[in-house]
């Protein structure tokens, strides 16, 4: 039982680092001399580095929204499993907990798909989709699968 606790343990938090990673890191789309992501698009000409502000329509401001939504549900969720796994009678389930995690990965998927549609009107069709846009389609099924098993978990002693 204390492996099985600690691969779960395991996987939410690899979970929950892939959807921070995605979040923060400027690689949403990338080319050799620009990259941008959620908050900035930056550019690199003639050796100078300009960087501009990510503000350019409602959709990424939703895309934004949606990714901290997810990582606050999903941290959410794992503060409400520590604090089941102590208070949760002997049988029971974890319904909240996997509740919030699976809000959290309906919220990075929503956003991913957002910005798989909207992407061509932002960003130049010279540039591809970068590592971090990767991450949250990969911490997508992690997180959903994570709160799954939550919700199919039972409490032991």
């Amino acid at each position: 039982m204390l492996i099985l606790l600690c691969g779960i343990i395991f996987l939410h938090v690899a979970a929950l680092a892939l959807l921070f990673v995605s979040t923060v890191v400027s690689a949403w789309a990338v080319s050799p001399t620009s990259s941008a992501d959620l908050w900035v698009n930056c550019t690199t000409i003639n050796g100078a580095y300009n960087c501009l502000t990510g503000d350019t329509g409602v959709w990424i401001q939703a895309v934004q929204a949606l990714m901290i939504l997810s990582i606050i549900f999903s941290f959410l969720s794992l503060f409400l499993f520590f604090c089941q796994l102590f208070t949760l009678q002997k049988g029971g389930r974890f319904f909240l907990t996997g509740a919030f995690q699976i809000f959290a990965s309906l919220f990075v998927m929503s956003g991913a798909i957002i910005y798989t549609v909207m992407n061509p009107e932002w960003v130049p069709p010279s540039e591809s989709f970068g590592f971090a846009y990767i991450l949250a389609w990969v911490a997508f099924p992690l997180v959903l699968i994570s709160g799954l098993i939550y919700i199919i978990l039972r409490k032991r002693e």
